[in-house]
């Protein structure tokens, strides 16, 4: 094919005008800047939104099941039941409180969560995420001083180690003629833990079941059950919970992890797309460097063309011609970028270079998770507009008549 031998002369030809080389240099600059920043942002978006997902269903389940009554009472046939549903994995029930938590320097608000130690390690990662202690022991009966496990920012808020006792207040205490009497508990720091998440480990509290439900006195009753799904059936969490809903009958209220915090998702998702638009101007940016390249080359080749077109090239050869140009400096950008982002992405994701406040994001290092699909999406995007940016180069040289030229 002469229009490839052609245009290959042109690309590495030397210019009476210098700068339009200089102009085609830029062109491949600004296409790889735009594709290493594309991929580099995408990955951190992809990474942050991954990370942010496996520590939220770290603590929390994949699908929560509650009654519309507020309580379970037959929670323990009602777990057996759920266990016989296809994709499920583990299921444990779990009480939930608002109350007051103080130690020997001070005092917070706490969230306090009643687990079963035997049947929760199946459900949430509490045991892998523990720096001090065990989930097993906070023990399966509700003794004099019972055990919990504090979050670890709580625990260094109110300056408390494992070992240690802290107070449990709750509000809805006896009614007295003096009016409501809090209710008072000692219990003992068993075990501390980590999640990542500043929200969590400043305000989460576990004790077991029969703990909380003697210090709520709320009888033999819990609030919900937990149910955890196999990691391949994650975004058919909703088809699992209303599968399980189902089968426990009328009154059961199922609710899945995408559903209880899709407003989040949704966002992330909305700022990922945005930030692909912003970004990929400098793309476009790039693109019309090589429509000035392109252009300025068609007049300074002007007499070539007319030439060429003499000895019986057609307008479509001519085209193709700059066409074929165009799509050389499309695809060295873009490779070039490509391979630069997928090393800056290796690169931050092996030596971590930047550090993350942990009170205010949920991570400590940059999350990076290159997606294949991303990255072909922006190399296919990168070309797509580089090569509409030569329809109109090409068009013109094709239009060019020998005799005006010749002439």
């Amino acid at each position: 094919m002469y229009e490839w031998f052609i245009s290959l002369r042109y690309l590495r030809a030397k210019h009476r005008q210098g700068f339009i080389s200089l102009i085609s240099l830029i062109s491949v600059l600004g296409i790889t800047v735009g594709v290493i920043a594309l991929i580099v942002v995408l990955s951190v978006y992809t990474g942050f939104t991954q990370s942010l997902r496996d520590q939220i269903l770290g603590i929390n389940s994949h699908i929560i099941i509650q009654r519309a009554e507020g309580s379970i009472r037959n929670y323990v046939s009602d777990r057996d039941l759920i266990l016989t549903v296809p994709g499920v994995v583990g299921a444990t029930p779990y009480l939930y409180a608002q109350t007051l938590l103080s130690g020997a320097t001070g005092g917070s608000g706490i969230v306090l969560r009643g687990i079963d130690p035997a049947t929760a390690e199946n459900v949430i990662s509490l045991e892998k995420q523990m720096i001090a202690g065990s989930i097993h022991d906070l023990g399966t009966e509700a003794g004099p001083v019972p055990g919990i496990i504090l979050g670890k920012q709580l625990a260094s808020d109110i300056r408390v180690r494992a070992g240690g006792k802290v107070r449990l207040i709750s509000p809805s205490g006896p009614l007295t003629p003096m009016g409501i009497i809090p209710k008072i508990k000692t219990a003992r720091v068993v075990g501390i833990f980590e999640s990542g998440m500043y929200e969590y480990d400043s305000t989460l509290a576990y004790m077991s079941i029969p703990a909380v439900q003697q210090f709520l006195e709320l009888g033999d009753v819990v609030h919900g059950i937990e149910v955890s799904v196999e990691k391949s059936e994650l975004n058919r969490a909703d088809q699992i919970a209303a599968a399980i809903g189902q089968k426990l009958g009328p009154g059961t209220i199922s609710k899945d992890w995408m559903a209880m915090n899709r407003n989040l998702f949704a966002a992330f998702k909305l700022e990922k797309i945005g930030m692909f638009i912003c970004v990929a101007l400098i793309i476009l940016v790039a693109a019309l460097n090589i429509v000035s390249a392109l252009v300025m080359v068609v007049m300074e080749k002007g007499r070539d063309i007319a030439i060429l077109k003499s000895m019986g090239s057609t307008s479509r050869s001519i085209m193709k011609i700059f066409f074929l140009q165009g799509l050389v400096i499309s695809l060295t950008g873009t490779l070039l970028g490509v391979l630069g982002g997928l090393g800056l992405c290796e690169l931050l994701s092996r030596y971590q270079f930047i550090e993350l406040p942990s009170n205010v994001y949920p991570m400590t290092t940059l999350p990076i998770q290159v997606l294949p699909a991303d990255v072909l999406i922006i190399a296919g995007c990168s070309i797509f507009i580089s090569l509409l940016a030569t329809i109109y180069p090409s068009w013109k040289a094709s239009k060019v008549k020998p005799a005006e030229v010749l002439s």
